[in-house]
């Protein structure tokens, strides 16, 4: 019998550790095929369905389409030693500056123009996040693919000839067709997503305009998905074109309508980024006290998503919608 021969083994930890029968007896057994309404409100949400300790991951990045109505939630009810997957941005960084983090699979956390993030550094230079294991974005995508598939890994040659596989839990092996290496990513299965699209209907069918990001596979790569969305529309109106619905009802276990639901982010044909709320993080958040004073003024201040638009401001939110205007044009 031919064994395959193993050339190299990442030193990183498997943070979610998984069993993919397990995983596909809990999709056959507690995910529901039933057209039932799924609308609730953040706080419910969050509430029901995320808990401390679990491996949760947020899609897309922190100013685009990202669920930042949801993150702010998981701050306000304080869920801790959360495991998450980290390739984000505005919202990974309140998490880590509210302290709810304590494992990380990362590619990339940062605030993009305004350079690196300084919650990040804090975070992980104190001991708070207590491990970091190192993947490339397209790396814990295919993680998810992998646990969207039904298989264990994903044979890929992501991240080959870098240091990353050195710090990620990812093995090279020999091609047993080819000879050549060949790096096997680990299947990502979360207990909890996050994802917010353009819009949805009552039970959970999602549609996305513009970049899709990796909203399928993580959407069928967790046991429980929340999605919040701009609009909540009739059936009938995603019918008229289903092949735009990235994310069919039976994945979906929360909607949540949270018109700029994105926002400090942005949303494709919707709206642009909030430039000074953006810059306005990044100023407050390079201190702890800083990061401290624009929580408790955003978010602990407030008590869901629509007194945080008040405080917003319609004359700002506006600006955001004429900002995409001016793009577009």
């Amino acid at each position: 019998m031919e064994v395959v021969e193993i050339l190299q083994s990442g030193q990183g930890e498997l943070i979610q550790p998984f069993d993919m029968d397990e995983f596909r007896e809990w999709n056959r057994t507690k995910k529901s095929r039933k057209l039932v309404d799924k609308v609730m409100s953040e706080q419910e949400a969050i509430e029901k369905f995320v808990y401390d300790g679990c491996y949760i991951g947020t899609e897309l990045y922190g100013t685009v389409r990202c669920p930042m109505s949801l993150a702010r939630e998981v701050v306000r009810q304080g869920k801790r030693n959360l495991r998450v997957c980290g390739q984000g941005v505005l919202e990974l960084d309140l998490w880590l500056a509210a302290g709810l983090v304590k494992k990380l699979d990362i590619t990339y956390i940062g605030l993009e123009v305004y350079g690196t993030s300084a919650s990040l550094r804090r975070a992980v230079e104190s001991g708070q996040v207590e491990t970091c294991v190192e993947w490339s974005n397209g790396a814990i995508t295919w993680r998810m693919k992998a646990a969207a598939m039904g298989i264990p890994f994903i044979p890929t040659r992501s991240m080959l000839g870098t240091d990353m596989i050195t710090y990620s839990a990812a093995k090279v092996v020999k091609d047993p067709f080819t000879g050549t290496p060949v790096a096997l990513l680990p299947a990502l299965v979360l207990d909890v997503a996050l994802i917010h699209v353009h819009r949805a209907d009552k039970y959970g069918n999602c549609q996305i305009e513009g970049i899709s990001g990796f909203a399928a596979e993580m959407a069928r790569a967790c046991k429980r998905l929340i999605v919040s969305a701009e609009e909540i529309v009739p059936t009938e109106e995603i019918r008229k074109y289903p092949d735009r619905t990235i994310i069919p009802y039976y994945l979906v276990d929360a909607v949540v309508h949270a018109p700029f639901g994105s926002h400090p982010g942005e949303m494709a044909y919707l709206y642009g980024r909030d430039e000074e709320g953006i810059k306005e993080w990044v100023e407050m958040s390079k201190t702890a006290e800083g990061a401290q004073a624009y929580l408790d003024k955003y978010v602990y201040g407030v008590k869901n998503h629509q007194e945080y638009l008040d405080l917003i401001g319609e004359e700002r939110l506006q600006r955001c919608v004429e900002r995409r205007e001016r793009r577009e044009a």
